[in-house]
């Protein structure tokens, strides 16, 4: 039992003191890992109260602090007071290494492990690691199936809270993000972000092989897949090896025969390709003839061979006269 001296609480495992008693009940949990409050839809467990009221928002959906400047409401005031230095552009937390400001004291811990490489959150069940506990906590979902966040428009269900609030804005409508220069809006604040570089000229993201650089990661990506030694897509029956899987994809058909998925709907044939396909129901249609030589005047089906055509006929009309 925690002995009370003077007015004073004190608790039995360290010794604090506390002038009320419920600030140590509170306390002792600390030491003790009791969660007392549970939520009766998920069964999540709490050691307070308040935060088994704040988590029940979750399910309810309810948003009760809304930004001031563009109306988007949050379940949390710490989401709020972050959302709203967006507006403001305050970012008070900087890199020591690069100098890169962010809005979260949580964000520039996670950046800083892009410098270190530290990775100190790892999945129990497959090691995989992460450089923000949240990142971890959403990871492990693919592993148990959980969707805790359910959209209140529609019932789809979510692994995090991030990919919530961006789907239940196709339903809204939102777009709380502007650009400051050109004012365009934006459903995503990355978005906005990746938009921004375009007035600025930023290009962060640099290939290792060529030094080219980029505005997105996802530009940069594709780009290195061009680079001969990168294709990591392998055909399993010929070995063959692709930059992107689409293009193994195609190739592949080119094995099976069967796996033709356009099909003419007035003959039958079929094609593993939909250009082929189209060029194939031109026969049927009568419009295979629709590109004319301005030289000769004859016609073609396909713009590439007209232009094959005239460079055939130039060539010999700079030959003949």
């Amino acid at each position: 039992m925690p002995k009370a001296t003077g007015g004073h609480h004190h608790c039995s495992h360290c010794g604090k003191s506390f002038t009320k008693l419920g600030n140590l009940n509170r306390h002792e949990r600390t030491h003790t890992g009791e969660k007392p409050f549970q939520c009766s839809q998920c069964g999540k467990s709490f050691n307070e109260l308040g935060y088994l009221l704040i988590h029940k928002r979750i399910h309810s959906g309810e948003k009760p602090y809304h930004c001031s400047k563009c109306g988007m409401t949050f379940t949390w005031l710490g989401s709020l007071k972050t959302h709203e230095r967006i507006h403001t552009g305050e970012n008070p937390f900087q890199c020591s290494h690069c100098g890169k400001n962010f809005t979260q004291l949580g964000n520039l811990n996670r950046h800083k492990r892009t410098h270190t490489g530290e990775k100190p959150y790892h999945c129990s069940q497959c090691g995989k690691g992460f450089r923000g506990l949240m990142s971890l906590k959403q990871h492990e979902r693919t592993h148990t199936g959980e969707k805790p966040y359910h959209c209140s428009h529609c019932g789809k269900s979510f692994r995090g809270l991030m990919s919530l609030n961006q789907h239940e804005r196709t339903h809204t409508g939102e777009k709380p993000y502007q650009c400051t220069i050109c004012g365009k809006r934006f459903t995503l604040l990355k978005s906005m972000k990746l938009h921004g570089r375009i007035h600025t000229g930023e290009k962060p993201y640099q290939c290792s092989q060529c030094g080219k650089n980029f505005r997105g990661l996802v530009n940069l990506k594709q780009h290195e897949r061009t680079h001969p030694q990168e294709k990591p897509y392998h055909c399993s029956l010929c070995g063959k090896s692709f930059t992107k899987l689409e293009g193994l994809t195609r190739h592949e058909r080119t094995h099976t025969g069967g796996d033709k998925t356009y099909h003419c709907s007035l003959c039958g044939k079929r094609f593993n390709r939909l250009r082929h396909l189209n060029k194939h129901e031109r026969i049927h249609t009568q419009e295979e003839k629709t590109y004319h030589c301005s030289l000769c005047g004859k016609t073609f089906s396909q713009s590439e061979d007209l232009e094959s055509h005239e460079r055939i006929e130039r060539l010999c009309s700079d030959l003949c006269f």
